[in-house]
């Protein structure tokens, strides 16, 4: 499954820009500008996290703001916004990132709100 977008306007959710989103099954790719383009892709493997938003002109407009937060050096956060579907698109990326993550097997395992486990003697370190 494939996804391509394109921003828009937040009037009336119209294509007039130059900026095209393509959200593949291994990676995400940014491509802005018309005379001047700039090209950005990260993997999926590096998405960590993913946050959808809108406000309440975009659902007017039937639009949305995916933000993905990436391991990813040159962009930490890839905004994708102002796009048709952003739910979707959202959950696309968060199953299709876990998913990337295990066939490389770069799982991170996080251990949130645990006790450090206590010695056998019942001495604090």
């Amino acid at each position: 499954m494939e996804f391509k977008e394109r921003k828009r306007w937040l009037f009336l959710g119209l294509p007039f820009t130059f900026t095209k989103y393509m959200v593949k099954e291994d990676m995400i790719t940014i491509d802005e500008g018309l005379i001047r383009t700039v090209e950005n892709d990260c993997y999926m493997y590096k998405v960590q996290d993913v946050t959808h938003r809108a406000s309440l002109a975009e659902k007017m407009f039937g639009l949305g703001t995916v933000i993905c937060y990436t391991g990813d050096t040159t962009h930490p956060q890839l905004i994708l916004q102002h796009i048709r579907n952003s739910r979707e698109v959202k959950d696309f990326i968060l199953k299709q990132s876990e998913e990337a993550r295990l066939r490389r097997r770069t799982v991170n395992m996080l251990n949130i709100g645990s006790d450090a486990p206590e010695d056998s003697d019942g001495d604090d370190m």
